[in-house]
C-alpha cells in the first residue's frame, strides 16, 4: 500500500507531536478527489507547523492511499488508529469507502471527518457518533437541482447515476424528494465506474420524453455523458451533481460540457462571491495559497480537506489530542469554511444546509454562478 508520512522540518519545542490520520483516494479512478485532498492537507500542516504548531505541538500527518477501494480504506484506517495512534482521521474521499469505514471508527471511538457527501454518512446520528463529514449533503444538492427545475418549468426528468456509493446515495435522494417538488422520473439508468459509453442509457432517456437529464456521479465517466448527449443530439438540459465540481471533469468533456448545470460550493466561483459574504476571505485565501503552491486549480474536494484540517486544529488547540474531547468540541463548534458555514451539534455532524450550494454552469470552459 502506498503510504506517505509527513512531518514538517520545523520542530515545535520539546512537546509531543499531534498525530492525524488521512485516508485519501490519491491514485485510482477517484484520484481527482483524493489528490487535491492530500495536497491541501499537507499544505495546511506546513502552514501550521511553520507558525509554531498547535500550542507548541508539531502536527504530523500519516497519509494512506485508499485507491478508492472499500477494503483498502478499511485497512488503512485500522492501521492509522492501531499502529500510528492518530487522534482523528480525515477522509476517506468517497461515500462508499466512508460508509465501509464507519464500523472501524465507531468501535475504536476515534473521530473521522469524511471528505464525502452522502447524507447517510452522518445519519442516523445515534449510529454515527464518531463520524463527521465536510461535504454538503447530497439531499441538499438534489433539492437545489429540483428547485432550479421548478423555476424553469421542468417536470419530467431522466436520471442516470454511477453505481458507486455516491451515485447510489444520490439516486435515492432524487427518488425520495421528487414528489415534494412535483418531479416525475420517467427514466432511471445506471452505469458502472469503468464504463466508457452511456449511449444506450441515454437513448432510453430520450425515448422516455424527459425534459432534462440528471447525471449523478464522481467517476471520470461522468464527463462522457455530455459527450454522448452531443453525439445523440439531445437538446435538453444536463444537470450534474455536486460531484462535477472539479474543472478537470469539464475539461475532459470539452465543448460538450458547456451549459451543464450543477450545485457546488462557492470555492468554484470564489472571485464572484460578494465581498461581505462570511466565506469570502477564507475562499480567496485558500484559492490563492493552493494554486500558488501546486500550480493547479482549486477544487471543492480539496476544500473538504481544508475544512477538516482546520476543524481538527481548532479542537486540538482547545482540548489537546484526546479523541473523545475532540469529538465533543466539534459537536459544539461553528466554523466558516470552504464548504460553507458549519454549525455542528450532537445530532448534526454535517452542520451545513442547502444554502451552502450555489447553482453553477460551465461557460467558455469555466465554472460560473448561474443566472436564474
Amino acid at each position: 500500500m502506498f503510504i506517505v508520512s509527513f512531518a514538517s522540518i520545523l520542530h515545535a519545542g520539546e512537546k509531543e507531536p499531534y498525530h492525524i490520520g488521512c485516508a485519501f483516494a490519491i491514485t485510482g479512478k477517484a484520484a481527482w478527489l483524493g489528490e487535491p485532498e492530500r495536497n491541501t492537507a499537507v499544505m495546511i500542516a506546513e502552514q501550521i507547523n511553520k507558525a509554531g504548531g498547535i500550542n507548541g505541538h508539531e502536527l504530523v500527518l500519516h497519509i494512506e492511499d485508499t485507491q478508492g477501494s472499500n477494503t483498502r480504506a478499511v485497512n488503512a484506517i485500522k492501521k492509522l488508529i492501531k499502529k500510528d495512534n492518530v487522534c482523528a482521521v480525515i477522509g476517506p474521499s468517497r461515500s462508499g469507502t466512508t460508509l465501509a469505514s464507519i464500523p472501524v471508527v465507531q468501535q475504536a471511538k476515534v473521530p473521522m471527518l469524511s471528505c464525502a457527501a452522502a447524507a447517510s454518512i452522518t445519519n442516523p446520528p445515534e449510529k454515527r457518533e464518531w463520524v463527521f463529514k465536510m461535504g454538503q449533503n447530497d439531499s441538499d444538492a438534489a433539492r437545489r437541482i429540483y428547485e432550479h427545475m421548478q423555476e424553469n418549468g421542468i417536470e419530467k426528468v431522466g436520471v442516470i447515476t454511477g453505481t458507486t456509493g455516491f451515485g447510489d446515495a444520490g439516486r435515492t435522494q432524487l427518488k425520495n424528494l421528487k414528489d415534494e417538488y412535483g418531479i416525475e422520473i420517467v427514466a432511471d439508468e445506471t452505469y458502472a465506474p469503468g464504463d466508457t459509453d452511456m449511449t444506450a442509457q441515454l437513448i432510453s432517456i430520450r425515448k422516455s420524453g424527459a425534459q432534462a437529464v440528471i447525471n449523478w456521479s464522481i467517476v471520470p465517466a461522468q464527463s462522457i455523458v455530455p459527450q454522448n448527449m452531443d453525439q445523440l443530439k439531445m437538446d435538453i438540459p444536463l444537470y450534474q451533481s455536486h460531484g462535477f465540481a472539479n474543472i478537470k471533469y469539464a475539461e475532459s468533456a470539452g465543448e460538450s460540457a458547456e451549459g451543464s448545470i450543477f450545485p457546488a460550493g462557492r470555492i468554484m466561483a470564489a472571485k464572484t462571491v460578494p465581498a461581505d459574504h462570511p466565506q469570502k476571505e477564507v475562499l480567496i485565501s485558500y484559492k490563492n495559497a493552493y494554486e500558488s503552491s501546486y500550480d493547479d486549480q482549486v477544487t471543492t474536494f480539496g476544500g473538504h480537506a481544508y475544512d477538516a484540517m482546520h476543524i481538527i486544529a481548532k479542537a486540538l488547540e482547545k482540548v489537546g489530542d484526546n479523541p473523545a474531547k475532540i469529538k465533543e468540541t466539534i459537536e459544539n463548534m461553528e466554523f466558516v469554511g470552504i464548504s460553507g458555514v458549519f454549525e455542528f451539534s450532537e445530532n448534526d455532524h454535517c452542520g451545513l444546509d442547502k444554502t451552502a450550494f450555489e447553482m453553477m454552469t460551465v461557460k467558455d470552459g469555466r465554472f460560473v454562478v448561474l443566472d436564474r
